[in-house]
């Protein structure tokens, strides 16, 4: 993520991840993804590395779905 700046809001999350901010805050508020609250208003922000850490551990965790359930087509010649 060259450019980007080192804290992100999580609009900005949820635009990276091509989601709601809503899904975002839930993602933060589980603690899947590591935030700060910052300021009086309690403003959260994801740091981007924090960011790229939690999308390599998706990454991760998808293939060992994959490979824990393989794709099987169903049998085309099989008759019913």
């Amino acid at each position: 993520m060259a450019g980007t700046p080192r804290f992100l809001t999580l609009a900005d999350v949820a635009e990276v991840l091509n989601t709601s901010s809503a899904q975002v805050y839930a993602l933060v508020r589980r603690g899947d993804l590591p935030a700060i609250k910052i300021g009086g208003r309690g403003q959260w922000r994801v740091e981007s590395e924090q960011l790229e850490t939690y999308i390599q551990r998706m990454y991760t965790q998808t293939r060992e779905f994959v490979d824990a359930h393989p794709y099987v087509e169903a049998d085309s010649s099989t008759e019913v």
